[in-house]
């Protein structure tokens, strides 16, 4: 039997109406309705929401929105986000991860998971041995400095055309097809506003296709492919790329066992690329979007998915507490 009964999304109150709206329905509710099917509260909290009392040495008293919760009933979900609008939560982002870890809860997504998570060049550092081969990156600070160019000592053995997009964000955003170096130049001045560090990476090629591949509890469960509209760099749904979920390609089962033993938490998802003859490691996703199949009503997969990673975490945490 388990204790878990509350899931804690942390997650930066800064989404617009528009966002919310787009949001609710593509998959925050139907987290929460699976996770009452499983007789647990899955809930969306800004960092300002929880208050730590640490009067007493070692017996620290938390409290999500007022209400006392133990690490006994709740867990807390903990994947970093560093969109533009969110900047100003990241430190408190951080902060309280490490301050309900040493509170004694369990985190899905433990706290050092989350900058090697969400910097792509640290995630291919971390997973450099992949068997399938990460794709080349080189990574880049922008700041007052931008414009004297010290960056281009990095670029000699860089081809073009080149992706360029920010080194943290999610979704697609910022994703630029760079022609040259000077319209990298470009690129980082725009960035420089935002003191947004970039990464570099080959262009793969027109029709670059990306496989994401949902892993619950170190096993390959399901995979979404999306293929790019003509012309366009990135095929992220948000960017208008089409989504199906195919039977998850051989290979990519097969390197699931690497990426389980480096990352031993019960759900992720890792991105690949397919540039027509090979695949690619892209990125790691440790709170990937669970995304619906539209063509079936009833969103039977996206379900599924989502029921197999909230039985994972509460699997985990039950393991976690036997041991603590």
């Amino acid at each position: 039997m388990s204790s878990l009964r509350r899931m804690c999304w942390i997650f930066p109150d800064r989404e617009s109406t528009r966002a919310q709206a787009m949001w609710h329905p593509f998959f925050w509710d139907l987290y929460a309705e699976v996770a009452a099917e499983l007789g647990m509260t899955w809930c969306r909290h800004a960092p300002d929401a929880v208050t730590v009392d640490g009067l007493a040495t070692g017996k620290p008293r938390v409290y999500v929105d007022q209400e006392p919760v133990t690490p006994e009933d709740t867990l807390f979900i903990t994947a970093l986000y560093s969109l533009p609008y969110q900047s100003m939560d990241v430190f408190n982002q951080y902060a309280l991860y490490a301050v309900l870890e040493q509170a004694g809860f369990y985190l899905p997504f433990p706290a050092w998971l989350s900058p090697i998570a969400n910097d792509k060049l640290a995630t291919v550092l971390y997973l450099h041995d992949s068997p399938v081969p990460p794709i080349p990156t080189i990574r880049i600070g922008t700041g007052r400095d931008t414009g004297k160019h010290l960056y281009e000592v990095a670029l000699d053995d860089l081809t073009y055309p080149a992706i360029v997009k920010p080194a943290g964000w999610c979704g697609g955003g910022g994703v630029n097809l760079a022609r040259d170096a000077e319209e990298i130049r470009g690129l980082a001045s725009l960035a420089q506003g935002g003191d947004t560090a970039l990464v570099i990476q080959p262009y793969l090629g027109d029709g670059t296709i990306d496989y994401r591949v949902y892993v619950v509890d170190g096993k390959p469960y399901a995979v979404m492919k999306r293929t790019p509209q003509p012309g366009s760099p990135v095929a992220n749904a948000s960017r208008g790329g089409a989504m199906e979920f195919p039977e998850v390609p051989a290979e990519l089962a097969a390197a699931t066992e690497y990426f389980a033993a480096k990352l031993p938490i019960p759900f992720f998802c890792v991105d690949f690329l397919f540039d027509g003859e090979r695949f690619w490691f892209s990125e790691l996703e440790p709170d990937g979007v669970i995304a619906p199949d539209w063509g079936d009503p009833a969103r039977t997969l996206q379900r599924d998915i989502t029921r197999a990673r909230w039985t994972a975490c509460r699997d985990a945490h039950t393991r976690w507490l036997e041991r603590s």
